[in-house]
């Protein structure tokens, strides 16, 4: 029970909070930091969009395998 002395204790503030830069940024590191931002924003949006795609095209060749394919494919559909 002696070691646990300090575990009994509140934390400080600090490292309740979350990680917020108090100090005032140069200009240039802000700008950078928003294009970093903006590059990782553009990054995930492109990877939800190709995931979506793929995600449909699934759906999409589940639906054309489990159908009837006399549905998708009527007699003489191939001869004019």
């Amino acid at each position: 029970m002696r070691g646990e002395q300090g575990a009994s204790q509140t934390a400080p503030a600090e490292e309740n909070s979350r990680m917020v830069e108090r100090r005032i940024k140069p200009y240039q590191e802000q700008l950078a930091e928003d294009q970093r931002r903006d590059e990782q924003r553009r990054a995930f949006r492109r990877n939800q969009a190709f995931g979506l795609l793929i995600f449909a095209a699934a759906i999409l060749a589940w639906w054309l395998f489990h159908t009837n394919p006399k549905w998708i494919f009527p007699p003489g559909w191939w001869r004019p």
